[in-house]
């Protein structure tokens, strides 16, 4: 029997099932961990630790490169408007209204989440934006 070994982990499904279709496109054996459960109840992402993509240990290299290399791909798509950069991830901003009425309704509602609003922000100059908006 192969052993597997976690190789990433991801807050949501979809990310999860976009890196898995791409290494399956490439031969490599792996399958997503917990995927069941979070899609259920997201609200457990972060006390469960996210999809897990597990990876055949024989193959762990091989698929660490091509995610790495997805990843560029997908920074090298998006520049800051500012400065031009690529050093940009896409994070929740505590600085917009409703990502604080959000949480507040979380709170009171019990299990109910609804996702906070995301935004790029640039590691280099700080801009944060959003796709195909100009500042």
């Amino acid at each position: 029997m192969e052993d597997f070994i976690l190789i990433n982990a991801y807050t949501n499904y979809v990310d999860a099932h976009i890196a898995r279709g791409v290494l399956e496109e490439e031969g490599i054996n792996c399958w997503l961990k917990d995927e069941n459960t979070l899609t259920i109840d997201p609200i457990l992402t972060n006390a469960v630790g996210g999809i897990k993509l597990m990876v055949a240990r024989s193959q762990a290299q091989r698929a660490a490169d091509i995610l790495n290399q997805l990843r560029k791909e997908a920074r090298a798509a998006v520049a800051c408007p500012k400065c031009g950069s690529h050093n940009i991830e896409e994070v929740s901003t505590p600085r917009k209204t409703s990502n604080w009425l959000t949480a507040l309704l979380t709170f009171g509602l019990g299990d109910y989440a609804v996702a906070p609003d995301k935004v790029n922000h640039c590691f280099d100059c700080g801009c944060e934006f959003e796709i195909g908006k100009e500042e």
